[in-house]
């Protein structure tokens, strides 16, 4: 990837603006990676404008605490035809939704992410699966265009680290991933404070919706699987935003008697997303794939087009190693 981190270094070193975009419902790596860079680019002059395709256009709580906020813009803000794009853990077009449009349209579009299933689209791919996170590539990106890293920048890039990798525990966190945390921790910012917000910040209605899900827990022994579902009127009843739920996969995946687990959530259009973890026995960016998502392959995702029945039965079957039919 060196000489492709060159020339993106290159380009965006000359680009007097920047467009950045991250995934629908970004988390703190989408988010951290995006708002870090465009921090990145502000302090070698460049303007920037960051968004994410999501409507209603919510950014999610904890983004208070990460700097350079100011940059977000809904969607319709953001510019039709930019000269020089950037796509932060993105790892298909779809992803991207009504922003696929000023992707499809900018003149030098920048891909950086750390999904294995990347479809390795842009005029310039940063796509390496083997970083522990997008911030990470963003981190090598700043270096190889020898910009100074600022204490707002290092705080978006920490974030994205610190959660991609599960707190440092993941299996993706490599000597070098603890080395690069290291340094960023180097900048005087309060790294207690933002993992609060991240991990530590929940709501009495978020506590009585998880046991909502943990009481539908469902263990399929034959497949190795534990899952759970919550629907749109679940969701309601606790008057919980859905991108609030997304972090109860992590409660689930502690189910020592599965090596994966699964959170069925329905979406505002009917359809179930679904979530999934694995402790190592199984590659789920190829579950994901045969079900038209994708991901890594200890965490991936996918949307599916059938009942909660049919979901889960193809589901099984999957990771059971039968054919199925998406």
């Amino acid at each position: 990837m060196t000489l492709d981190l060159a020339r993106a270094a290159a380009a965006l070193s000359s680009a007097p603006r920047v467009a950045l975009a991250c995934h629908v419902n970004p988390d703190a790596d989408a988010m951290g990676a995006m708002l870090g860079l465009s921090l990145i680019l502000r302090s070698h002059g460049a303007q920037t404008v960051c968004s994410f395709p999501n409507d209603p256009f919510e950014p999610p709580r904890w983004t208070e605490q990460l700097p350079g906020n100011d940059a977000l813009v809904p969607p319709a803000e953001f510019p039709a035809e930019p000269e020089v794009m950037v796509t932060c853990d993105v790892a298909s077009m779809d992803r991207l939704a009504m922003l696929a449009k000023p992707a499809s349209k900018a003149r030098e579009l920048i891909w950086i992410d750390h999904h294995v299933s990347n479809d390795g689209l842009g005029t310039i791919s940063l796509v390496d699966p083997i970083a522990s996170s997008t911030s990470e590539i963003v981190f090598r990106l700043a270096k190889e265009m020898g910009v100074e890293l600022t204490a707002d920048a290092a705080t978006c890039l920490y974030a994205g680290i610190v959660t991609d990798t599960g707190r440092f525990q993941y299996e993706a966190v490599r000597p070098e991933t603890l080395r690069v945390g290291a340094e960023l921790r180097e900048f005087p910012f309060d790294h207690a404070r933002l993992v609060r917000a991240l991990y530590e910040d929940d709501r009495v209605a978020y506590l009585h919706l998880a046991g909502t899900a943990l009481q539908r827990l469902t263990l399929e022994a034959d497949a190795d699987l534990v899952w759970t579902s919550l629907t749109q009127a679940d969701l309601a009843a606790a008057e919980v935003h859905p991108n609030e739920a997304d972090d109860l996969i992590d409660l689930i995946r502690t189910t020592r008697e599965a090596d994966v687990a699964a959170l069925v959530k329905e979406q505002r259009d009917g359809r179930l997303k679904v979530s999934m973890r694995s402790r190592g026995g199984h590659d789920l960016a190829t579950v994901a794939q045969a079900f038209g998502g994708g991901g890594h392959r200890l965490a991936s995702g996918y949307t599916s087009r059938h009942d909660l029945a049919g979901t889960v039965e193809r589901l099984k079957a999957a990771l059971k190693g039968e054919p199925v039919e998406p």
